[in-house]
């Protein structure tokens, strides 16, 4: 599992396995992020084994999926509230972690300006600046 950086309460991934969730409470994570709607994918592990091994591991566990490049403003708010209301670090996760990335540079909880966003989305291996418009015009 490969997780990248975004600040100090949230890391991005591509799609991990619920055996891999232990490991997260371990690191300090208390709560996970789905970006995938269920079935997205053949291979990719049902929702309920996700939810399960989360709140075995104590995990939170929030599905907000996303798809098309779409990033509906009830789902971007939901994403800041997730980020907003979680005490600990937060892991959110999708197919390749860029929707998670997109999401929480669209959610802007700490305030921060387009190109801050775009930078540190940038350090992650996400580049997001096609986005700045949006970003600039409050997500």
């Amino acid at each position: 599992m490969e997780l990248k950086v975004i600040d100090d309460t949230l890391a991005v991934a591509a799609q991990i396995q619920p055996e891999e969730l232990a490991s997260l409470a371990d690191r300090g994570f208390t709560a996970v992020v789905c970006n995938r709607p269920d079935g997205e994918e053949q291979d990719q592990p049902m929702l309920d084994d996700m939810r399960r091994a989360a709140e075995a591991a104590g995990l939170a566990f929030h599905h907000l999926p996303v798809s098309g490049g779409l990033f509906p403003p009830a789902a971007v708010a939901a994403f800041g509230a997730v980020r907003r209301g979680t005490q600990g670090k937060v892991l959110a996760y999708c197919r390749t972690g860029t929707r998670a990335a997109t999401l929480d540079a669209l959610a802007n909880v700490h305030g921060l300006s387009v190109a801050e966003r775009i930078s540190r989305a940038g350090a992650a291996g996400y580049d997001l600046s096609a986005l700045a418009e949006r970003m600039d015009a409050g997500g």
